[in-house]
């Protein structure tokens, strides 16, 4: 793994510790053209587990994971990100399947970002 896509992999677990207590397990992040993609794994906390163990609580658990962040993100990208990546982060798009803790979000940004 490059120290860039380590870097920002820190960056992304460093913000979600913060907003829900706790980071992913593992980040695996590959740079295409103008786009970082990761996939996130081991997300959840015991207590949103516990929540998402009924139909309405899981749907509740995977709102709140995809809109917080996706507003966060909307209102200021994590510190650092767009200095390490050299671009203007312009989108993210993030989603999580939470039956099998595992993420994919989406950053795009306004220049290519390949390595």
């Amino acid at each position: 793994m490059s120290k860039k896509v380590h870097e920002f992999n820190d960056i992304i677990r460093k913000l979600r510790k913060e907003i829900f207590g706790k980071g992913p397990e593992r980040i695996h992040t590959v740079f295409v053209d103008n786009m970082a993609v990761s996939t996130l794994y081991g997300n959840l906390t015991p207590t949103e587990k516990f929540i998402a163990s009924t139909p309405e609580g899981l749907q509740m658990v995977r709102t709140a994971r995809t809109s917080m962040i996706q507003d966060l993100y909307t209102q200021s990208p994590p510190e650092g990100m767009e200095e390490l990546m050299g671009s203007q982060l312009l989108h993210l798009f993030s989603d999580i399947k939470i039956e099998e803790d595992f993420a994919i979000s989406v950053f795009v940004f306004d220049k290519n970002i390949s390595e």
